[in-house]
């Protein structure tokens, strides 16, 4: 199973290229700086601790990105590492890897304050806004208080 999840930063704005052979197929490359669970070293403070990863979208999910993402936002993607390789110029052998991304999300709201979120999946072919619920107010014990007239079949630990 070929199957990656990345949450990152983009690192620059999308580009977003349309195919030579099919002019209306879009093909969005950004790059996702991803965060590695790393403690610093003391001896080396200037240790890298993210990953930059190299990531390609098709179709209506390389237009959402490039429309509603841009350096410095958090995304959320899914999708599958393809490898490649071509000669360059120099004669010489290039080898790749990128991420081709099928569902994006968004982490953040425009404003970076958390929020709404929402996303392009490629299954489904539209964009799905999501909203996250409000939080519930706690009782002092850190209990959360249950609305009168909730049914006790509903609850998952009856």
């Amino acid at each position: 199973m070929n199957r990656v999840i990345l949450m990152g930063r983009l690192t620059r704005d999308p580009e977003l290229r349309y195919s030579q052979t099919d002019s209306s197929m879009a093909i969005a490359r950004f790059t996702v700086a991803v965060d590695r669970r790393v403690r610093r070293n003391q001896d080396n403070p200037d240790q890298q601790t993210a990953d930059f990863i190299s990531c390609r979208a098709f179709g209506k999910t390389a237009e959402f990105v490039q429309k509603y993402f841009s350096q410095g936002r958090r995304i959320l993607l899914q999708g599958r590492i393809q490898t490649g390789s071509y000669t360059n110029r120099e004669g010489q052998k290039v080898y790749t890897t990128d991420v081709i991304a099928d569902d994006i999300e968004f982490c953040d709201s425009r404003n970076g304050e958390g929020g709404t979120s929402g996303g392009y999946n490629n299954n489904y072919n539209s964009y799905q806004p999501t909203s996250r619920p409000a939080p519930s107010s706690a009782i002092g014990d850190g209990f959360m208080n249950i609305p009168d007239g909730v049914e006790d079949e509903g609850l998952p630990f009856n």
